[in-house]
């Protein structure tokens, strides 16, 4: 218990608690259950994308075209519902994993293959996703009633007081926690953020294990496309526009390593639901929207300061440990 407490974990769920004992006691219908409810649901797209970030951030790169991967894929599954209308939902599902998956894919391969720092292959792909938007669908807009009723229940129908959509999040973040801790996948994750170079005397591919991050970071902007797109039952070039930084700051707020090879499951999930309250609770509580963005860029250059200071008494304490023995 007392581990929990001083770990990153036990801190942001501490931040989390006083944030929702300052709000209550403004505003207390805002932690009734329902409410809470609520606010998880609007999360859960940050809480999906920030797992797949992680894997990313992990291996030491960095994928800045989740957000236009989203917005790409909610846009083509948009246009194909409207041609067919009555396409199963587990064939759009399918659907959509694939293309995130396949543009997941391409920034892994650019980054694997021609060895392109992946700041820049992101900011590229990113770039022509969104113009791959513009192009296809000539800049128009599709609105709830050119969507069929099934394809935007899906994400909104309701299964034990939850909607779907907050289940997929609950999904995916168990799937992570036995991907991160039983898989030798999850395990070459670490050890190539690690330290690259043991990790190749090891056995493992550096380059085949960051695609293979970059590709599950795919599927998962993918998989959230269809989602938002039903969910909020209107798709255009700028959905999502600028959301891949929210979900870094959640990464990072979350205490994975911006160096690689520290990150855990438990901390982008606290991350991206401390953003996600306080991105509900400032227009509760009166303060304009705008201060959202001087919070969390506060919260990330103290959870970067946080990092880097953790660093420095770790490698203090080992030199002290190496005098002694000396």
């Amino acid at each position: 218990m007392t581990g929990f407490l001083k770990s990153r974990e036990g801190i942001l769920a501490g931040a989390i608690l006083a944030l929702l004992i300052g709000v209550a006691s403004q505003f207390p219908a805002f932690v009734a259950p329902a409410n809470l409810a609520n606010v998880f649901n609007d999360t859960a797209p940050l809480i999906i994308l920030a797992l797949g970030q992680m894997v990313v951030i992990v291996t030491r790169c960095i994928d800045l075209s989740v957000a236009a991967n989203l917005a790409l894929t909610g846009m083509i599954v948009a246009m194909i519902n409207t041609a067919v209308p009555g396409l199963p939902i587990p064939l759009i599902l399918a659907i959509a994993l694939s293309l995130g998956a396949m543009m997941g894919l391409v920034n892994g391969l650019l980054v694997w293959k021609l060895d392109i720092p992946p700041i820049v292959v992101t900011l590229g792909t990113m770039t022509i996703y969104r113009g791959i938007i513009f192009v296809i669908s000539g800049g128009e807009w599709i609105n709830a009633h050119e969507m069929s009723d099934s394809f935007k229940a899906f994400p909104r129908a309701s299964f034990l007081g939850l909607p779907v959509l907050s289940w997929i999040a609950i999904v995916c973040v168990v799937a992570f926690l036995l991907l991160i801790s039983r898989t030798p996948l999850g395990r070459a994750f670490f050890a190539v953020g690690g330290n690259p170079h043991a990790a190749v005397y090891t056995g493992i591919d550096v380059g085949s294990t960051q695609c293979a991050a970059f590709v599950l970071s795919g599927m998962l902007a993918g998989l959230t496309g269809y989602l938002w797109v039903a969910r909020y039952a209107v798709a255009y070039v700028d959905i999502a526009g600028g959301f891949e930084l929210e979900v870094v700051a959640a990464c990072v707020i979350g205490g994975i390593s911006i160096a690689g090879g520290v990150g855990s499951v438990g901390g982008a999930l606290m991350g991206a639901l401390f953003l996600g309250i306080v991105k509900n609770a400032l227009p509760v509580i009166n303060i304009s929207p705008f201060w959202q963005l001087a919070i969390s860029g506060s919260a990330i250059i103290i959870a970067v300061a946080f990092n880097a200071a953790s660093s420095r008494t770790k490698g203090r304490v080992i030199l002290k440990k190496a005098e002694h023995a000396i």
